[in-house]
């Protein structure tokens, strides 16, 4: 609109530096809340638990989990997918199978829509690795 007031190379320029803010921006990190992570988590609650006395039942117990190889704890009966996964709990892969998890795991049994939006699974981690301990 007012392109007419720059000179080319000056508006190239403010372009140039408005690609590499907006690049910037979409790769910095997302830091979890875990207070909102707690709140995030009543929708994973009904299927799963976390803590110290958490047990699996409709769904596995979620404490200490990240770090955890997939289908490892004793108390739940996970889908073979899962148990052929060969998957370990890193923060990346966790936000991807909460994001999708029929795209991390296929033929998993959670029926889960998935969470997009990047804060919320951000506030969830953080949830997990601090208070669900």
């Amino acid at each position: 609109m007012y392109a007419f007031l720059f000179r080319p190379r000056q508006l190239a320029a403010c372009a140039a530096g408005l690609a590499l803010a907006a690049a910037a921006a979409a790769a910095a990190p997302v830091v979890g809340n875990p207070q909102a992570g707690q709140v995030v988590f009543k929708l994973c609650a009904s299927c799963h638990q976390v803590g110290p006395r958490a047990r699996g039942g409709f769904g596995p117990q979620l404490t200490g989990v990240i770090g955890r190889k997939a289908a490892s704890t004793g108390d739940y009966h996970y889908s073979e997918a899962m148990r052929k996964s060969g998957i370990v709990w890193s923060e990346e892969r966790l936000a991807a199978f909460i994001r999708d998890p029929d795209r991390v795991v296929p033929g998993t049994r959670m029926r889960f829509w998935g969470i997009s939006d990047a804060q919320k699974i951000a506030d969830l981690l953080a949830y997990l690795k601090a208070g669900a301990q």
